[in-house]
């Protein structure tokens, strides 16, 4: 942690800002454009967000197990952009997602399973423009764990937003990431003050872990266990 960022957490701590708010009851992992326009860093908008495709693609699988709603989001635009606003005028390489481009798929390395919702989304936030609220509600859903890129952007967006919707909100620390180090360490800073508890992808599997052994039927429970169990094997 950076000196400028220990001694602003010390003076927020002491002001009631990043107070754990914690999980609800039942959580969602809403993966945020992780699509191959910003997953391949030959492109305009990409980067390099191998290792945080690898902490999701854990999580999903956790996910699965545990019987919990997957969302993801891309973005994609109508092919004269007519849908994007002002900010394809500000981002213009926003011009390569339009709709049916490559750009605007889920990465592979995450592919989602038949029955998984994907929702396409036009600007920053997940929840503007989108259904994802109704939907969460229809599931009974209370937190949201987000992973996803970009921190600064659509990351941030969503979580602020999924504050404002009243989710607790949950921003996986190495799951989320960003083309730049300081724009993706401050915002993390600021959403853990403001928004949401910041927290590892280790912290989330141990939580689905205490969920699994009270809270979830025996069959989901023991499919979740195993799987568990099988990941912490010893190497031969």
């Amino acid at each position: 942690m950076a000196n400028w960022e220990r001694e602003t957490r010390m003076d927020y701590e002491s002001k009631g800002f990043a107070v754990s708010s914690g999980f609800g009851k039942k959580p969602a992992l809403l993966v945020v454009d992780f699509i191959i326009g910003f997953t391949d860093s030959s492109t305009p908008l990409g980067g390099d967000f191998s290792s945080q495709l690898a902490v999701t693609a854990r999580l999903q699988t956790a996910f699965r197990k545990s019987g919990l709603p997957i969302v993801y989001t891309t973005v994609e635009y109508k092919e004269d952009l007519s849908d994007g606003g002002v900010f394809v005028k500000k981002i213009p390489s926003l011009g390569i997602l339009r709709k049916g481009s490559p750009n605007c798929a889920v990465d592979e390395r995450i592919r989602p399973l038949p029955g998984e919702l994907v929702i396409s989304k036009n600007y920053a936030s997940s929840f503007f423009g989108t259904d994802l609220d109704s939907y969460l509600r229809g599931q009974n859903v209370d937190t949201l764990v987000i992973t996803g890129c970009t921190t600064s952007g659509c990351v941030r967006a969503s979580a602020v937003d999924s504050l404002q919707y009243a989710y607790h909100t949950i921003v996986v620390r190495d799951g989320v990431g960003d083309r730049a180090e300081g724009p993706h360490e401050a915002n993390l800073f600021d959403i853990d003050a403001k928004y949401g508890d910041v927290i590892s992808g280790d912290e989330v599997l141990n939580y689905l872990r205490g969920s699994a052994e009270s809270g979830f039927s025996s069959g989901t429970r023991e499919d979740f266990e195993a799987w568990w169990n099988e990941g912490r094997k010893a190497p031969a």
